[in-house]
């Protein structure tokens, strides 16, 4: 059983900045691929950032410059540091990351950009 648990999310001024977190655990010795998405209010699900297993990493156009995905393999953990934000980068952010032929989701962590 693995589990995915985001942290870091909160209440930030227009300009901050915010380092999420994903924490995997259970059987797992590390994680390769994954990526973070988002989803604000009436809005679908839209991918912001992901790294391969190979270390490549895409972002998407509205994030790039912003926004840094890193990993962490040795204590299983993903980041996503995020700076200069926007009220439009308030959203739910979701981990994923694909581990043994299956996909695992966290249960999301909320951001909020407001003055």
């Amino acid at each position: 059983q693995v589990q995915l648990v985001e942290s870091g999310g909160g209440l930030v001024q227009p300009g901050g900045s915010l380092r999420l977190s994903c924490a995997a655990s259970g059987s797992i010795f590390s994680i390769n691929a994954m990526g973070w998405y988002r989803q604000a209010p009436g809005e679908e699900r839209e991918l912001v950032a992901a790294i391969s297993s190979g270390g490549n990493t895409k972002y998407a156009d509205s994030v790039k410059g912003r926004f840094t995905l890193s990993r962490d393999n040795g204590k299983r953990t993903g980041y996503l540091q995020m700076i200069s934000l926007k009220p439009e980068d308030t959203a739910v952010y979701y981990c994923y990351a694909p581990i043994g032929g299956m996909d695992y989701w966290g249960k999301g962590t909320l951001v909020t950009v407001s003055a």
